[in-house]
């Protein structure tokens, strides 16, 4: 579930003002796209969707959100770990 997601903390890094995001995204994203998502852990799930998690900072987890955007997928949630929802 996305609460064991552990956050891969890559080229953006983390700072004081990093959560740990877990983003769904409807589709299994090809491989061909995870460059664009370099620095994020991506997972697959038997549903059909794909998971990306990472310690992020605000100004970070806008410029993912505007990727996917960009990229034309179809968001479906996006969670801040730790948050009771």
């Amino acid at each position: 579930m996305a609460s064991d997601v552990s956050p891969f903390i890559g080229e953006r890094g983390a700072t004081m003002d990093a959560n740990v995001y877990v983003i769904h995204i409807k589709g299994h994203l090809d491989e061909r796209w995870f460059n664009w998502f370099a620095g994020l852990r991506i997972e697959h799930t038997a549903a059909g969707e794909t998971v990306i998690a990472a310690a992020l900072d605000q100004a970070a987890l806008h410029a993912v959100l505007a990727r996917i955007r960009d990229v034309g997928l179809e968001l479906i949630s996006v969670q801040k770990q730790g948050e009771g929802s």
